[in-house]
């Protein structure tokens, strides 16, 4: 697949929803993640990221103003020892738990299906970090529905093992806006990631649609230590 400008498929697009990037750096020594939400209601653009032990969770920025919290509280980011889970919702506990019981990242989420949202049917994007003994290799889902039938649930599981340097792949959950929202198609994106996780986070936040972006989280991991680095940007602050 051809590597494209992950500052370009942003900015060219006004609304992607929420969106993830898993990739390596540039100099190979560190597994990179970004999660960054968006919203077009008022209540969708009524969150901020805030840390949770290792992870982050959605906060209201304003509670009095907080409508219904059943698809915008989560928490899009956990670590389960040596792995890094990132998602769109609340199915980072399903698999956080599934993955404690020793199930797979795919049979953990084999009890979920895309959002309830009629009718856009939001697809359930999702992201597992493996980093251990020097080695890192990760691997992406997305749960959506079939061309807007409620009644069928189609999963991808894509798999990469020995992410090249200063690659990544980037999924996010709409084509672009629209009424409905049209569903991602197609595999993960190819986009390149770089060494500076400062530079990165402010690409990404720069690039995202100024009205409707809402939050970022940047992550980079040293693969040899597992040590990490975190980076968030709320709008509202």
């Amino acid at each position: 697949m051809k590597q494209l400008s992950l500052q370009e498929e942003l900015k060219n697009n006004a609304y992607p929803g929420r969106g993830i990037v898993l990739g390596r750096s540039a100099d190979g020594t560190k597994a990179v993640t970004a999660y960054f939400i968006m919203g077009r209601s008022e209540n969708s653009r009524n969150r901020v990221f805030v840390e949770d032990g290792e992870g982050i969770r959605t906060e209201a920025f304003d509670p009095s103003k907080l409508v219904d919290p059943s698809l915008i509280i989560y928490a899009p980011v956990r670590v389960l020892g040596n792995k890094t889970i990132v998602t769109n919702g609340d199915q980072t506990d399903t698999i956080y738990d599934g993955m404690d019981m020793q199930l797979t990242f795919e049979q953990s989420l084999r009890s979920r299906e895309f959002e309830p949202d009629c009718s856009n049917y939001t697809p359930r994007i999702s992201g597992v970090m493996h980093v251990a003994n020097g080695t890192y290799r990760y691997t992406m889902s997305i749960l959506k529905s079939n061309n807007g039938n409620p009644d069928s649930c189609c999963r991808f599981t894509y798999d990469y093992e020995n992410p090249a340097a200063g690659e990544g792949r980037f999924i996010h959950t709409y084509m672009h806006d629209g009424n409905p929202l049209p569903s991602f198609e197609g595999e993960p994106k190819v986009v390149a990631i770089p060494d500076d996780i400062d530079a990165f986070t402010d690409m990404i936040w720069n690039s995202l649609n100024e009205e409707n972006k809402v939050s970022l989280f940047v992550r980079f991991i040293d693969i040899a230590t597992g040590t990490y680095e975190t980076r968030i940007i709320n709008k509202n602050h």
